[in-house]
Formats: structure tokens, C-alpha cells, sequence
């Protein structure tokens, strides 16, 4: 095993949280679920993405996430499958009935919500293109093994992104607690459906 030096990983530290201050698809993810559903909802949606952003560490450290971005097909099926989900999800939410009280809408399970998360940040082949095309600068060959060192800092990255994405959820509640719930529903939908159609179009 190899992994960085210390440096390097303080280097990548900073570079990471730059990147991670710019709102993404699971960042809208996370927000618009706080926002809906409240700060419980929204930590659930943070533990699911970066569940799903182990996935992707692992696949990059195997080499996996190379051969998707390699081929054609293999990136439009994750590409594609991706974008389906997210506006499956903003179509069911414009559907979804709330409950009696406008204040307080259904509210889905957390562990749905959590797998939600996971499920959003998997099919996002933008997440495997960051730990192919970012993350590799910050690994020394010379070292030795490479697949230590993509764990080592993926792990760094995930640590970062529970921090953020965390804030991130907490500032969703406080919007949310100034909007009605109910109408963070109709946002929200519309928010799936469009990042759907943005997935959809991107490019290797």
C-alpha cells in the first residue's frame, strides 16, 4: 500500500473544497429534500450521496469508472439511466398528494430518502469523471500502489463533502421553515426534472 504525502493531500484538500462550493446535482438534491421535508431529510440525503460517492471510489480505484468513460455505450447507459431517475423523481413529486395540513406534507421515510441519495450520485457519471479526470493529478506513481492513494483521497473528499453538504442541508431547512413545505413540492419536482434534462446532455 502507498499513500500520499501529506502535501499532496492538503493540496487536494483545497482544491476539493473550491469544487464542492459550487453547487451541483446533489447539492439541488440535498437542498430541495431539506427545504421539503426538514434538516432530518436533508442529513439522510447527504449520507446517501456520499454512500454513493464510496461507489465511485471504489470503482475508480478498480478501474472501473475508466472503462465506463471509455466507452460510448457504457457512459450513455449511466448517463441516460441517471437522467431518468431524476425526472421520475420530479414527476412523482408533482404528483405526490400532500396531507391534510398544507404545513406539514407527507413526508417520505428517511431511508428512502437516504437511498434516494445514493441512487442519484451513483448514476452520476459527472462524479466518476471527477475521480478520473480530477483526482488522478494528485497521485504519485513513483510511490507505489495506486489504488491506496484514489482511496486515500476519495475518503478526504467524502469527509469534506459530509461537511458542506451538511451546511447545505441545514441552510434547505431554513429555507424551507420560510416557504411553505407544501410548495417546496411543486420546486422541487421541477428542480428532478430539470437536472434530469441537463444529465441528459451531458458529455464524456
Amino acid at each position: 500500500m502507498a499513500f500520499p504525502e501529506l502535501s499532496t493531500i492538503e493540496l487536494f484538500a483545497v482544491a476539493s473544497v473550491a469544487l464542492l462550493l459550487i453547487p451541483g446535482p446533489a447539492v439541488l438534491y440535498i437542498v430541495t429534500q431539506s427545504a421539503e421535508q426538514g434538516r432530518s431529510a436533508g442529513l439522510a440525503s447527504v449520507a446517501g450521496i456520499h454512500i454513493g460517492t464510496l461507489v465511485h471510489i471504489l470503482a475508480a480505484a478498480i478501474g472501473l469508472s475508466a472503462l465506463i468513460l471509455a466507452s460510448a455505450v457504457a457512459f450513455s447507459v449511466v448517463k441516460f439511466a441517471g437522467a431518468a431517475y431524476l425526472v421520475y423523481l420530479g414527476v412523482r413529486k408533482l404528483l405526490e398528494r400532500g396531507s391534510a395540513s398544507d404545513a406539514e406534507p407527507l413526508r417520505a421515510p428517511l431511508r428512502r430518502v437516504f437511498a434516494r441519495g445514493a441512487v442519484v450520485n451513483v448514476l452520476n457519471p459527472k462524479t466518476a469523471l471527477f475521480f478520473l479526470a480530477f483526482l488522478p493529478q494528485f497521485v504519485d506513481t513513483d510511490r507505489g500502489a495506486v489504488w491506496s492513494q484514489v482511496v486515500v483521497l476519495g475518503l478526504v473528499f467524502v469527509a469534506l463533502g459530509l461537511i458542506s453538504d451538511s451546511v447545505y442541508a441545514l441552510v434547505g431547512d431554513a429555507v424551507g421553515s420560510l416557504l411553505r413545505r407544501r410548495a417546496m413540492r411543486r420546486v422541487s419536482g421541477t428542480i428532478y426534472i430539470g437536472l434530469g434534462a441537463v444529465a441528459a446532455f451531458a458529455r464524456r
